[in-house]
């Protein structure tokens, strides 16, 4: 009898033992499961509001730089047509420099070549005169020339004196009266007046032609007026 009361001590004993270590576990698990749920949920929270964090800042940042990258882009497209247009502009002014050096230049070509035309005209015309004289004076001092023959080159060589002081006083009278570049030519009765001017009025040829029928006694109808 007492060893089965021993016995049965023993057993309470160890199922105290076993129900408190159980307990203990049980508490311990709990705690633990516990301590590690707060710990998921804060760390998820912490993840959450990091996250969200970085979301709203990726957003804003991006924003902001579509924002700055548009503006910079219409910044440099209008940097780019003022560029442009400034270019154009400046190419423009320089053609338009271009075309009014051209014009003066052809301007200035075409009244040098005006020049030489009426300086080589009257070049020519006065050469030709003085081979003329020069022919007939040939003729004077000529011993084989006869009187006659002597004569008509004296009248002619008057005649070519007095043609080329007609000419000249013509072609003075003619520059009075605004014509700073004229030459005339004589052939025999018939007699060519070339004026430098584009256009010329009709009162301006009568004009030109009254100095021409007076100095030189010289028929209207045979005095030819022509511009250039």
């Amino acid at each position: 009898m007492k060893i089965f009361k021993k016995n049965q001590i023993i057993i309470y004993v160890i199922a105290l033992v076993l129900m408190t270590v159980g307990y203990l576990n049980y508490t311990n698990r709990t705690e633990n499961l516990n301590s590690i749920e707060t710990s998921v949920e804060t760390e998820s929270e912490n993840l959450n509001n990091t996250s969200n964090e970085q979301i709203g800042d990726a957003k804003l940042v991006s924003s902001n730089d579509i924002a700055s990258n548009d503006s910079q882009n219409v910044v440099e497209e209008n940097l780019d047509a003022s560029k442009e247009t400034k270019e154009n502009n400046e190419n423009e002014e320089k053609e338009d420099q271009n075309q009014v050096q051209t014009e003066q230049t052809n301007g200035e070509v075409n009244k040098e070549e005006d020049d030489d035309y009426f300086e080589k005209s009257k070049l020519e015309r006065d050469t030709m005169y003085s081979q003329m004289i020069e022919t007939y004076e040939n003729i004077l001092n000529s011993e084989n020339a006869t009187e006659t023959q002597k004569q008509s080159a004296t009248d002619e060589i008057k005649k070519i004196n007095d043609t080329k002081n007609s000419i000249m006083i013509c072609e003075n009278l003619i520059k009075t009266k605004g014509f700073e570049k004229s030459v005339i030519f004589v052939n025999n009765l018939s007699i060519s007046i070339i004026i430098g001017k584009e256009e010329i009025t009709a009162e301006e040829v009568a004009k030109v032609q009254n100095i021409i029928s007076r100095e030189m006694g010289a028929a209207i109808e045979n005095i030819h007026i022509s511009t250039k």
